[in-house]
């Protein structure tokens, strides 16, 4: 092969971004050397997003930067938006190869025939595309993430990811412990297990559960914490938690999708809960994990939703009292049952609520970072620069200390002095 110098650009969730590690990987292997993107290479891969038509926008803005900044460079688009809108990516000036979420794996191959023939590639396929993915590492990252399940058949009205994704695939806990050992190995001290839809994890499997699969990961020699990405609130029955407790390595920080706290809103959505069904999840949590860290989505102006309904809503994720809310003013997605459904909500009012609930998330936020002031936290330091050390509590909140080089990669315990910034202060404890 002729090309050696790779980049890579990555839009999207932590499943695009192992999905983009599995690929590195497999073009490291192969002999291409990773650059950062927008610098001079011979090869470009895309891995794009279609959660929202901003996603599709900056997808394809990501391939016209790739080409203008390397006119002769192969560039590849692969990725959900490819999977769910196949034509529209197959269409964008200046993709040379255009694969799905099932078939990157081979990237090293469809290269090779694009070098030999020089014409254009266009293949997204379906069927499994968990096979043959492993990592043994994450590029430039203190955590590894390791996708354990691909696909959603939810279907909430709003979403096209389970036409990007397909059907449910788990990644059997044999394997799934044989990726921790190996991100432990490379030096990895925290994993996080992520998916597409997690809390599926185990359907297509026979006798094996999320709970195995956590446990399969903590077994594993090295890895001192263990993460989990978004789950389901349906997901978080007693007999979970209290299996989940008794992983001592598992952190006690859990993303519990809400999306609304309205219970109309809720059903429009086609989620698979109630409000109610939602706090009892979050006491069931906090009451096996302390100071228990819940973070979660919410969608503001879904169609149909109502100024008694956001306002509903809005009581109801004060009384939660989240850690962290990522807020998403509704976004119509072509082909999606809540894209016709009647009575949009005006695009200043959605505005206006955005900005209501951010004010609510921040001091939801500002109350629980403020709560650790004079406690003990353990922290895995990221980056240490200029003698400050920067990186995330077990409750995963940013914190930073005075320390050096020797410290990063470690999991350090410090004393809370005071929080401000979006950051808790700390001071390594003299042992």
């Amino acid at each position: 092969m002729n090309c050696k110098r790779a980049a890579f650009y990555t839009l999207g969730c932590k499943v695009n971004s192992y999905d983009t590690q599995v690929m590195a990987e497999k073009l490291a292997a192969a002999g291409y050397e990773a650059v950062p993107f927008g610098e001079p290479c011979d090869l470009c891969v895309i891995n794009t997003c279609t959660v929202t038509q901003v996603s599709d926008k900056k997808s394809r803005n990501a391939v016209s930067r790739a080409r203008r900044a390397n006119p002769d460079a192969v560039i590849v688009v692969c990725g959900c938006f490819c999977q769910a809108s196949p034509e529209d990516a197959a269409a964008i000036e200046g993709a040379d190869i255009v694969l799905g979420t099932k078939n990157r794996a081979d990237i090293v191959c469809y290269i090779s025939e694009f070098l030999k023939t020089g014409r254009k590639i266009v293949d997204v396929t379906s069927g499994g595309g968990i096979s043959g993915e492993r990592i043994t590492g994450f590029s430039d990252k203190t955590r590894a993430i390791i996708k354990i399940e691909d696909g959603c058949r939810s279907f909430c009205s709003y979403c096209l990811i389970p036409f990007a994704r397909g059907e449910i695939e788990s990644k059997p806990v044999l394997r799934v412990a044989a990726e921790a050992a190996a991100v432990a190995q490379s030096g990895y001290r925290e994993a996080v297990l992520t998916g597409i839809h997690l809390s599926s994890y185990g359907k297509d499997l026979k006798n094996a559960s999320l709970i195995d699969a956590i446990r399969a990961a903590a077994d594993a020699e090295g890895i001192e914490w263990l993460r989990l990405g978004s789950l389901e609130p349906t997901v978080i029955t007693p007999e979970f938690v209290s299996a989940a407790a008794g992983i001592k390595k598992l952190c006690p920080q859990f993303h519990l999708s809400l999306q609304s706290g309205c219970d109309k809103t809720l059903r429009d959505m086609n989620r698979k809960y109630t409000a109610a069904r939602y706090e009892s999840a979050v006491e069931l949590l906090r009451e096996h994990f302390e100071a228990c860290a819940i973070t979660t989505d919410v969608i503001v102006g879904f169609p149909g939703e109502t100024d008694e309904d956001f306002a509903r809503s809005l009581e109801f994720i004060k009384k939660i009292g989240f850690a962290k809310i990522h807020i998403f003013p509704f976004s119509p997605r072509r082909g999606t049952k809540a894209a016709t459904m009647p009575n949009p909500v005006p695009e200043q009012t959605k505005r206006d609520r955005e900005h209501e609930l951010e004010k609510a998330a921040r001091q939801s936020r500002d109350d629980f970072m403020r709560a650790f002031v004079g406690k003990t936290v353990s922290v895995l330091a990221e980056r240490c620069e200029g003698g400050l050390c920067r990186g995330f509590t077990e409750h995963y909140l940013p914190a930073r200390f005075c320390g050096g080089a020797q410290d990063c990669g470690k999991i350090i315990k410090l004393s809370v002095t005071g929080a401000e910034d979006d950051f808790l202060v700390c001071e390594k404890i003299n042992l």
